[in-house]
């Protein structure tokens, strides 16, 4: 596993799965609306990072997310 690609585990998502956290995840930004969608994202991401309980994981994740922009 390279140092970009997110961390894999036993628990994680199928394609149904990251399909319907996709779509919560559109009408969630959806609801916050233009002037606060890049705080809610701020605030989710780090909600997450709290769950995931590992900051050297989450920058990997982050990593990632900026590949291909």
């Amino acid at each position: 596993m390279s140092s970009s690609t997110p961390a894999t585990s036993s628990n994680a998502l199928g394609i149904a799965g990251l399909e319907q956290v996709y779509d919560q995840l559109a009408t969630a930004i959806d609801q916050a609306g233009p002037g606060k969608a890049e705080l809610f994202l701020v605030k989710l991401a780090l909600l997450n990072a709290q769950a995931l309980g590992d900051a050297e994981v989450f920058g990997r994740h982050l990593q990632a997310a900026l590949q291909d922009l």
